[in-house]
């Protein structure tokens, strides 16, 4: 079986037969109201626009208020009309109010229709900035300096040093200059200088050459 072009849609086909019903309703009371001829197939013409114009309104989602103001319109006089032609009003005797009521629609209709379809819009308001993303990318880090700790033993000016008298050299640090010394025969097979046993142990030069004359 070929299947069929275009699917029905069931509630589609409940609104056509609701429209028809509400269509032919309104016809028959703008009819027995007075309004004959053509003038009774307008009446549920402006009615079924109006409603469509309310419920376009309140999609749009600017003026509810408005929208639901003329959509409640529209639907009273629809169900207005399903149930006075339901036997509850004598189409042959139709009261004077509702013959005014009749007659005095299409101006309201025509209000109506005219504020929803030409009401002022709501002013667009400017689009927000958008901020501009932060750089993922981290800022390179500063690199600090190396700084050689300071000595054991802070220079003395040459100066001072030339002129400072020899003093009693501690033990420990004739202990320390004796282990430095064999460290460095044992790495370089010679004999360490003065000069290098003063950079090693961070110490003034007449000092070293003091340790130095323990050391042979």
């Amino acid at each position: 079986m070929r299947a069929l072009p275009v699917r029905v849609d069931a509630v589609l086909v409940q609104a056509l037969i609701a429209a028809a019903l509400s269509f032919a309703h309104l016809h028959d009371l703008a009819s027995a109201a007075g309004q004959h001829g053509w003038k009774a197939w307008a009446y549920p013409v402006s009615v079924d626009l109006l409603m469509v114009a309310a419920w376009r309104r309140l999609r749009s989602g600017e003026a509810k208020a408005a929208g639901w103001c003329w959509f409640l319109v529209a639907l009273t006089a629809s169900l207005g009309a399903n149930v006075a032609t339901a036997g509850l009003l004598d189409l042959d005797d139709v009261p004077a109010w509702l013959r005014i009521l009749v007659a005095g629609w299409p101006a309201v209709a025509f209000l109506g229709g005219t504020l929803l379809a030409h009401g002022s819009p709501k002013p667009s308001q400017a689009p927000a900035t958008v901020p501009e993303p932060s750089s993922t990318v981290a800022a390179p880090e500063p690199i600090a300096a190396e700084v050689e700790p300071p000595s054991a033993a802070a220079e003395l000016p040459a100066t001072e040093a030339e002129s400072a008298s020899p003093s009693p050299v501690p033990p420990a640090l004739v202990a320390l200059a004796r282990k430095v010394a064999d460290e460095h025969i044992a790495r370089t097979g010679t004999a360490i200088d003065t000069s290098t046993l003063r950079a090693r142990l961070g110490i003034p030069m007449p000092l070293a050459e003091s340790i130095a004359a323990q050391l042979t």
